[in-house]
């Protein structure tokens, strides 16, 4: 019934910039707080960025200074503009949804992920 969709992954120079896009798209009635998630090989997934509704901002130690998460609620879409790349950074990078729905006040959601591959 609701599906999170992301783009703008790919393959970057340490140093360089990715500008991730994520927009949901179904039958919902609204969304509350938005998150990218990433997970590197051999490692758990962890929390990059979360944005709430009224767009206050959490972001992981790692990449504070470095990303910047935003959201256009009228496109229902979360954005994650990373800047000075690292090796390290380098990672499956999922987005994440609180969203209610018809049958559910609040469930969070995961898209598909997309690829961020930081090359030395």
């Amino acid at each position: 019934q609701v599906q999170l969709v992301e783009s703008g992954g790919g393959l970057v120079q340490a140093g360089g910039s990715l500008r991730l896009s994520c927009a949901a798209s179904g039958r919902f009635f609204s969304i509350n707080d938005m998150g990218w998630y990433r997970q590197a090989p051999g490692k758990q997934r962890e929390l990059v960025a979360v944005i709430t509704r009224g767009s206050s901002t959490t972001y992981a130690d790692s990449v504070k200074g470095r990303f910047s998460i935003s959201r256009d609620n009228a496109k229902n879409t979360v954005y994650l503009q990373m800047n000075s790349l690292k090796p390290e950074d380098t990672a499956v990078y999922y987005c994440n949804a609180e969203i209610a729905t018809r049958d559910y006040y609040a469930l969070a959601y995961w898209g598909k992920g997309t690829l961020v591959t930081v090359s030395l």
